[in-house]
């Protein structure tokens, strides 16, 4: 029963953040990939971008703002229902300053993975170079609150990393670098693994302490990859979903290694493997009424470019769409995945 409560409570901070007292995380920063990304590719010269319609169509104003989503992501709600900001600014975005991001501050783009090679890809920001944007934000922060101030909001932050599907389905399985002929799947996932051990590692070096890492989704189950499934069309490619399985293991695993290890770190794993594989298999228990294709055009292909307002495709109602896209959830999967954040890999921070 007290589990029942605890997590009604939650679901309405979420939806009604205005009944949440004062927050006592100062910050939310975020790393990662375009499940995260706030609108940094809007300013590098990528492909991977979504800063035009029919993308933003349900964000306040209806803009566009590089988020892949119809609105807003799961680390939006997840500040507002810690007492924060409504969304989470894009760091390279010239509209935002450092005022705002003494709040909250996104570094994600979109087509990045742990391995650089992923990045090299669509010319995405590799997530060492979205480090070394966060060490010239400390020193914008500290130009701003001073030194005390600021290494208390970078040491009290909560910090959300989401990333490592891009390395399956971009790199590995895609067959567009060298690494499935350098590596085993099990070889290249402790590969992934020690990347991202390095990344926390720095990340705890330079006062970051309470860290929620996202772990992989059933990505076997996402439109584009039930396209792309030859031998059982329309279907989970289950081989995918065992690969997000293990990895999820190992960075389990990795947490708990790294949490022993690291002065003060709190190192937490934000599972949603099982939420999204249960949204997929039994869409109408979360009011969806599709989730084997995604909204925008057929729902089977398009995202980026391929998603655009001269689509006559895209559905009217995209809250009936558990995805948006043929690969990124809608706002109110988003809703979710913010939910299941802040029962598990933030529940201790809140």
């Amino acid at each position: 029963m007290a589990f029942v409560l605890h997590e009604r409570l939650l679901l309405l901070l979420v939806l009604f953040p205005s009944l949440a007292a004062p927050s006592r995380v100062p910050a939310v920063i975020v790393f990662g990939d375009s499940t995260v990304d706030a609108g940094n590719n809007n300013f590098i010269p990528t492909i991977a971008r979504a800063n035009f319609p029919p993308y933003g169509q349900d964000f306040p104003g209806g803009r566009a703002t590089g988020r892949f989503c119809n609105g807003r992501l799961a680390t939006d709600f997840i500040s507002e229902a810690l007492g924060l900001p409504s969304i989470v600014p894009a760091y390279l975005d010239p509209a935002y300053g450092i005022t705002d991001f003494a709040t909250g501050v996104c570094f994600a783009s979109a087509a990045t993975g742990l391995d650089a090679a992923t990045s090299d890809v669509l010319s995405a920001i590799p997530l060492w170079q979205e480090m070394e944007l966060f060490k010239e934000y400390q020193q914008k922060l500290e130009g701003y609150v001073g030194k005390t101030k600021a290494n208390y909001i970078v040491n009290e932050a909560v910090y959300i990393v989401s990333v490592g599907t891009n390395d399956f389905i971009e790199n590995y399985y895609s067959g567009v670098t060298e690494r499935r002929e350098q590596f085993t799947v099990e070889e290249y996932e402790d590969f992934l693994i020690r990347h991202a051990a390095d990344f926390v590692t720095e990340l705890h070096r330079l006062g970051a302490r309470k860290v929620s890492f996202t772990g992989l989704t059933p990505f076997g189950c996402l439109p584009s990859e039930r396209t792309s499934n030859l031998m059982n069309p329309g279907e989970c490619m289950e081989e995918y979903n065992t690969v997000a399985r293990d990895f999820n293991a190992k960075l389990q695993a990795l947490t708990s290694r790294l949490s022993a290890a690291l002065p003060g770190l709190k190192l937490r794993l934000a599972p949603l493997y099982d939420l999204l594989l249960h949204v997929v298999q039994n869409p109408a228990s979360y009011g969806f009424e599709v989730a084997s294709r995604g909204c925008c055009g057929t729902g089977e292909i398009e995202t980026s470019y391929l998603c655009n307002q001269w689509n006559p495709f895209t559905c009217e109602d995209a809250d009936r769409y558990a995805f948006w896209d043929a690969i990124h959830p809608s706002e109110r999967l988003n809703r979710l995945c913010a939910n299941q954040t802040l029962r598990t890999g933030l529940a201790e921070f809140v």
